[in-house]
């Protein structure tokens, strides 16, 4: 069989909803492939739960019709490519709280027939012939699709270590085994997770993620006005970009303002987990809490960051993370410290990695008091390896390779 590479779609099935506050690999990796091919981006669906619970959310306001009647499920996105297309499932039933057995697997393949519903519709409606299916890190769904189910690829893609959160490992491991062991291929965001794939399915592959570089090189090559958040602070700026949630070490954020009470440790997202209340980082003087924001308005304050911090606490789910932000730190120019939480050894020449947190403190003053122009030149050529139209590529290479082995050539 041969096949044109524009003439092959993909139906992604995604965790991340395409309009998710924070930057996602998934959505990004999406939209670049629409640049040149057909894609249909499932949402993770919402739950009968879900609905009830959050009517007046925007998230689901915007769904309402589709969910409540399945009419307009499908739908082009602001700023995505014109061949990206959003699909919104229908309702589902809420069954993570059943324990395993007859009932919960009842109520699976429930699910899963909705599922499949809509995949149906998408081949149907928008004439899709080839494809390749990803699910990307959403187990819950997908174990019991019909054998006449037959995309050129299967594929698995995880970014976690599902088996570290209490609601994930009920019964997300096992079903991540099984979908691992069913697909044609499995796609890892990091080494440490693509090692424990193999077990599982021995044609398992590394796929990092990345960054927009194009978008985070804005920090560095353009003159962005300051925030206004950062209008009054006068001192040097250590800046964390993301939600504060579970992976963080919130005593070494304490520490770090401690320790550096001549500059303002600026943070960047959401109050997802109350875990930094309980070091007291709301009642420090040089702490500054920024919220949640898009995007693409996290350029304008990497430019003023004097130095940016990954303080990720060292566990078995922190081992397993490739984190997003550390491409979109170096794209910005910007000094870097992280924990030693994970194998990083393409960013080890360009980045500081503390072994204990008086390393972490110290090595914050080393970054600034050594950074110079050519150094975040030096940072952002390495980011810009790590482009989403790079990765991208990367992608087709693995893809091209497993569709040969079915004697699909890809031209």
């Amino acid at each position: 069989m041969e096949l044109k590479r524009n003439e092959i779609d993909f139906i992604i099935f995604a965790l991340p909803r395409w309009d998710a506050i924070y930057s996602s690999g998934t959505y990004s990796t999406a939209k670049e492939i629409a640049q040149k091919n057909r894609v249909f981006y499932i949402d993770h669906p919402f739950t009968f739960k879900d609905y009830k619970n959050g009517k007046e959310s925007n998230d689901i306001i915007i769904r309402k019709e589709a969910l409540k009647s399945g009419r307009n499920i499908f739908r082009k996105v602001d700023g995505a490519p014109g061949l990206f297309t959003a699909v919104t499932p229908p309702l589902m039933y809420p069954i993570n709280f059943l324990p395993y057995g007859f009932i919960y697997n009842f109520m699976y393949k429930l699910n899963d027939n909705k599922l499949y519903k809509t995949i149906l519709k998408i081949i149907e409606e928008h004439s899709v012939k080839n494809f390749i299916f990803i699910n990307s890190y959403d187990p819950f769904y997908c174990n019991n699709f019909p054998d006449s189910f037959n995309p050129l690829l299967n594929i698995y893609k995880t970014s976690d270590d599902i088996s570290q959160a209490d609601y994930t490992a009920r019964h997300g491991v096992r079903l991540e085994n099984e979908q691992a062991k069913k697909a044609d291929l499995v796609i890892a965001t990091s080494i440490e997770l693509t090692k424990k794939m193999l077990i599982q399915n021995p044609n398992s592959e590394f796929f990092p993620n990345a960054a927009n570089v194009e978008l985070f090189s804005t920090a560095l090559f353009e003159d962005l006005p300051k925030p206004k958040e950062l209008e009054g602070i006068k001192t040097k700026i250590i800046g964390y970009s993301g939600a504060l949630s579970t992976r963080l070490d919130y005593e070494l954020f304490k520490k770090t303002a401690e320790y550096h009470k001549d500059k303002t440790l600026v943070l960047l997202g959401s109050k997802d987990n109350p875990h930094y209340r309980n070091v007291g980082l709301e009642e420090m003087e040089n702490v500054v809490f920024c919220g949640s924001m898009k995007l693409e308005k996290l350029p304008s304050y990497l430019k003023y960051f004097d130095c940016a911090i990954i303080p990720f606490e060292k566990t078995l789910l922190t081992k397993s993370i490739y984190p997003l932000k550390l491409n979109e730190y170096l794209a910005a120019g910007c000094p870097v410290v992280v924990t030693d939480f994970a194998p990083l050894p393409e960013f080890e020449s360009v980045i500081s990695i503390a072994k204990n947190d008086d390393e972490f403190v110290r090595l914050i003053d080393e970054e600034i008091k050594n950074d110079t122009k050519d150094k975040k030149l030096e940072r952002n050529k390495l980011a810009s390896g790590n482009s989403w139209s790079a990765r991208v590529e990367q992608l087709w290479d693995i893809l091209i390779k497993n569709l040969e082995k079915k004697n699909i050539n890809v031209t």
